[in-house]
């Protein structure tokens, strides 16, 4: 079953890589994020992670689904890897990192934290836009 050209199945992938993307990157930059939002690991535990891992897995694939959609519009034979990582980098550029920018701005964060979640967007759609380019249509 396809949408706008893209397999299912690519959507599906793209969520999973994209969600344990950031399992390793805000893994590695832990202590800069705790920093950057001015809490300490303590203070997380005792929140929880559980809505925010099921949040993020929700928002992931909804950008996967969302991105294959723009992707397909390329049409058969033109969805490639170059045209995947293109339109994720673009959709960052356009809008993940506006808005990122914009609602950091007004909250008053750091740079820092808006350096590193944005970055962490950036990676998502890059890597949901190589699975989705790369696998094509089916």
């Amino acid at each position: 079953m396809a949408f706008a050209g893209v397999n299912y199945a690519a959507i599906f992938a793209a969520a999973v890589a994209g969600f344990l993307f950031g399992g390793v990157y805000y893994g590695v930059l832990s202590n800069a994020w705790l920093s950057a939002i001015g809490k300490s690991k303590e203070e997380i535990q005792k929140t929880g992670m559980a809505v925010p891992m099921v949040v993020t897995g929700i928002a992931v694939l909804v950008m996967a689904w969302v991105l294959a959609g723009i992707i397909g519009h390329f049409g058969a034979g033109r969805i490639t890897l170059t045209t995947g990582l293109i339109s994720g980098l673009m959709c960052w550029i356009g809008f993940v990192a506006t808005t990122i920018a914009t609602n950091h701005a007004y909250q008053g964060a750091k740079g820092s934290l808006t350096i590193i979640d944005s970055g962490y967007w950036l990676g998502v759609l890059l890597i949901e836009g190589a699975v989705i380019g790369y696998w094509g249509v089916r």
